[in-house]
Parts: C-alpha cells; structure tokens; sequence
C-alpha cells in the first residue's frame, strides 16, 4: 500500500528520532497543523510548508510528495531543473504560459535547422 504525503513524513520524522514538537520547531510551522498534515486531516498543505519540511528533514521535495524513487529508477529532474520549475512555480507564471514559452523555443530552434 502506497503512503500518503502524511504518512511519508511521520514516517521520516520518526526515523530521525525527531517528536511532532522538534519537527514543528526545526520547520518554522505549527505543530497542530503538522499534527494533521501526518494525520491526512489536512491533505493539501502549501508549496511553502512542504519546503520548510523538506528542508528539516533533510530531504527533497519530491522524497516527500512521492517517496524516494527506486533505487534503479532514475529522478526525472535533477536538483538544478527541480529548483528551476520551483522558482518558475514561485515567480507566478501559470502553466499554459510555461508551455508557450516551451514552444517558442522548440520553434526556434527548429528554425536554425
């Protein structure tokens, strides 16, 4: 059965030997929030809160949205490209507006051929 986000960071948490407190503390959030978070009370926590998480627990976003990848399972993005569609993701610009600019660049290069 595969975990949820929630369960993804109980779980990790506890393998540092790390109370709800220490975690909250360490990640600059509320401790009752984080309590629901790993409870899926609260199953749709912000881009902000998943960093502050990570980064206290010393793991990546992606550990931490999905689990680790397997061992012999390749990350799709490396952490360069990950912090890149993070600071596209934080700049504001929508989705659609990501893809056209894609294209353009596609066209363009297509257009050196």
């Amino acid at each position: 059965m595969s975990q949820n986000m929630g369960q993804r960071i109980q779980h990790l948490r506890l393998e540092k030997g790390l109370s709800l407190s220490e975690l909250a503390d360490r990640a600059d959030v509320a401790k009752s929030y984080l309590s629901n978070v790993e409870r899926n009370i609260q199953s749709n926590p912000s881009i902000q809160f998943i960093e502050k998480i990570a980064d206290a627990l010393q793991v990546s976003i992606h550990a931490l949205l999905y689990g680790e990848p397997n061992d012999a399972e390749e990350s799709p993005l490396d952490s360069e490209w990950f912090r890149l569609v993070q600071e596209a993701m934080a700049s504001g610009i929508s989705k659609r507006e990501f893809k056209e600019f894609l294209d353009y660049q596609k066209w363009r290069l297509d257009q050196k051929d």
